[in-house]
């Protein structure tokens, strides 16, 4: 069946639309990486109808560079294509699939149109090829900045969960640091904690750093800033967890840590905090040894039973 117009894509798309579109479904579902938990042969058929559409819409144009205006409602539905199976969990491969899948039906039906025309035929099909490839290639760019926009999403989650602001008591904060402290999450932790100032008006802070790996310069600094903030928020910082390694090493970098109050634990941070606002912890009543051997005495049936 020869080409009615100029353009062999423009005629196939307008002619034999319903046929290619069945082929086009087929190719997808039936692939090796074709995703039936994430998404529907029904969905998959809209989406594809949907798509032809626009391009048959963009083909009338006679314009092959898919970065000009006639393309643009394509691109779009590619653009929203691709980010929402990046957020589903789809990899690049099975996104791209969507836009390769289409070369086996179109290439079919061109030559269908162009049997006895070898050397037209040649043509039309560099030309859907490379049309289909730049595609492609455009649909696996949009799909790694959604990626990436998912996953720094999730570090900014993770770092907002990894930096707890807790009440230790009225008017004590704790924030216990896990991890390298950079400029990112130092961000992190002094909105948290200033927020938390607000909140709750509390007037002395602890910021025990047991969980942080290593302290240097950089690290020191980013300590002092949340220190200063949290000043100017009307709460003073004790800092905790000076193990015997970070307190050589902040001597070796000449850190100056100013006049905040460091100590070893939390716990001689919490008292210090504790004296500070006046209060204290004292025992009751010392334990006495005979209760503590009633008290196993009691417990070895429930044990036993176990």
């Amino acid at each position: 069946m020869a080409s009615e117009s100029g353009n062999p894509l423009d005629d196939i798309l307008g002619r034999d639309e319903a046929i290619l579109l069945q082929q086009w479904v087929e190719g997808q579902v039936n692939a090796p990486g074709f995703r039936s938990d994430r998404t529907s042969r029904q969905e998959v058929t809209d989406q594809s109808r949907r798509f032809l559409s626009l391009l048959r819409d963009a083909a009338k144009s006679g314009e092959t560079d898919i970065d000009a205006p006639a393309w643009l409602g394509a691109r779009e539905m590619l653009a929203d294509l691709s980010s929402a199976r990046a957020q589903q969990g789809f990899s690049p491969s099975e996104t791209a699939i969507f836009i390769f899948s289409l070369k086996q039906p179109l290439f079919d039906r061109l030559a269908a149109a162009l049997p006895g025309d070898p050397e037209r035929l040649a043509q039309a099909t560099w030309k859907i090829n490379a049309m289909i490839d730049r595609l492609g290639l455009y649909t696996i760019e949009v799909f790694q900045r959604g990626r990436e926009q998912v996953i720094v999403r999730q570090q900014q989650e993770l770092m907002e969960l990894s930096t707890p602001v807790v009440t230790l008591w009225e008017g004590v904060l704790a924030l216990p640091l896990i991890g390298t402290l950079d400029s990112a999450r130092t961000q992190v932790v002094m909105e948290s904690l200033l927020q938390r100032i607000v909140e709750s008006g509390a007037p002395i802070a602890i910021i025990d750093i047991t969980g942080v790996p290593t302290v240097d310069t950089l690290t020191a600094q980013h300590l002092m800033k949340t220190v200063a903030a949290a000043r100017l928020m009307g709460a003073d910082c004790i800092i905790s967890g000076i193990r015997p390694q970070i307190a050589q090493t902040i001597v070796h970098l000449g850190v100056e840590l100013g006049s905040v109050v460091t100590k070893a634990t939390l716990a001689d941070a919490f008292a210090i905090a504790l004296k500070r606002s006046g209060l204290a912890v004292t025992r009751v009543q010392p334990p006495r040894r005979g209760d503590s051997q009633d008290a196993e005495q009691r417990s070895a049936p429930d044990r036993n039973e176990n």
